[in-house]
């Protein structure tokens, strides 16, 4: 195994110190805050020295490579993207404290997705559409490191997949934006240029991620193990779990938990260096 170590610069001697636990036999410099670590060992003290020292850490197969993979699915709000697109639109409706905390709760596990989902937009009665545009222009941000990771993805001739349980407006301006190949996420129902406060068709919930991954996966042939998923929320295990390899970014500890891989502190170009 290869141990990767990323997320802050460090000293030489954190460096072997880190080596020395996990019985690693040279290290390789990845990037400014990145290292791999070749033949190491899951070993006691490694996790608990990189939380100490504010470090992601991971063991990775040997030979491993990102052009191994055939699909790479991630969720969009507060992964591809650092914020929750539907806390921002109900600030401009004025009611972001009461969305926030549904938001929070649905996203630790506490609360059903979908019925979480309809109480917040219910919230949102009669705002402007425009509130929509306003949020992506003025709000929407890309995660560190989200252009770097599609950009190689893009190059080894991996798929993409972007799931949402927010809404189409944005995934789809992302997915252009991007290059990205397919989405899934909600429609919003709009009236007369406001929205009505409900959403068109089925809710997208975490079933309903997990479903889109397993079609594409079927539709071209593709092995679990060949498959990567990206989320932070209780909504993205199901599809996680489809995955052969798992990675939760800056996640609920629920979805940590039971993940492969953890990213809390290097940005999304940190998926690269769990890869050859």
């Amino acid at each position: 195994m290869n141990l990767i170590i990323q997320g802050a610069v460090l000293a030489d001697d954190e460096l072997r110190k880190i080596a020395q636990l996990a019985g690693a036999q040279h290290t390789e410099r990845l990037g400014a805050a990145a290292w791999r670590l070749i033949g190491a060992q899951r070993r006691p003290g490694v996790a608990e020295y990189c939380a100490g020292a504010g470090l992601d850490y991971g063991f990775v197969p040997e030979g491993r490579k990102l052009a191994d993979m055939r699909l790479l699915a991630i969720d969009m709000d507060s992964t591809l993207i650092t914020i929750e697109c539907i806390d921002e639109v109900a600030d401009l409706a004025g009611v972001k404290s009461e969305v926030s905390a549904i938001t929070a709760a649905a996203m630790s596990g506490d609360l059903d997705y979908a019925q979480s989902l309809q109480r917040r937009v219910r919230l949102l009665r009669g705002l402007d559409q425009s509130a929509l545009a306003r949020v992506y222009d003025e709000r929407l941000q890309l995660s560190p490191g989200a252009e770097m990771l599609f950009a190689a993805v893009r190059r080894a001739g991996v798929k993409t997949l972007l799931v949402s349980g927010g809404f189409s407006f944005f995934t789809e301006r992302l997915k252009t934006r991007l290059g990205l190949d397919y989405s899934i996420s909600n429609v919003l129902e709009i009236e007369d240029g406001r929205l009505s406060g409900r959403v068109i068709g089925d809710i997208v919930d975490a079933e309903g991620k997990a479903a889109k991954l397993r079609a594409l996966r079927d539709e071209f042939g593709m092995a679990r193990a060949a498959i990567v998923a990206i989320g932070d929320g209780a909504n993205d295990l199901a599809m996680m779990a489809e995955a052969g390899v798992s990675i939760a970014y800056r996640a609920k500890p629920v979805v940590r938990l039971k993940a492969d891989y953890a990213l809390d502190h290097a940005g999304l170009d940190g998926v690269l260096n769990l890869f050859g």
